[in-house]
């Protein structure tokens, strides 16, 4: 199992990859630095991948799924409501790639702020 390191401000996330293009392209393009976003309860940054939109690409995330939103280029983390969720839903701007899990609480992403920077790298 292909894993990653995300250190998005002070919050350190590590990551297991699904078997999906987009989670090929994301390990390919590691190791990158970006600047965090953050839209209602999402954070999201831009890489250095692009890719095309998968079959199984959807809006609503559960917490922990990790996402790539394909017109901005960016890794998304949902992990609370957004702007456009309805009830209690993670709804992301628009459907996504899902290529990863969170393994810890991505909750913590609360105490990011916007401009915070960020790392992705391989483990192992």
């Amino acid at each position: 199992m292909r894993q990653l390191k995300m250190t998005i401000g002070s919050v350190v996330l590590e990551a297991e990859l699904l078997d999906t293009p987009t989670a090929e392209a994301i390990w390919n393009a590691c190791p990158f630095t970006s600047k965090a976003n953050t839209w209602g309860e999402e954070v999201y940054f831009s890489t250095p991948v692009q890719v095309n939109r998968e079959p199984s690409a959807r809006e609503v995330v559960q917490p922990g799924e990790l996402a790539f939103w394909i017109e901005g280029d960016s890794i998304a983390i949902g992990f609370g409501r957004t702007p456009i969720s309805q009830g209690n839903e993670i709804r992301l701007a628009a459907k996504t790639n899902i290529w990863g899990k969170a393994k810890g609480d991505v909750k913590q992403l609360k105490s990011v702020k916007s401009g915070a920077a960020i790392k992705v790298e391989k483990i192992g």
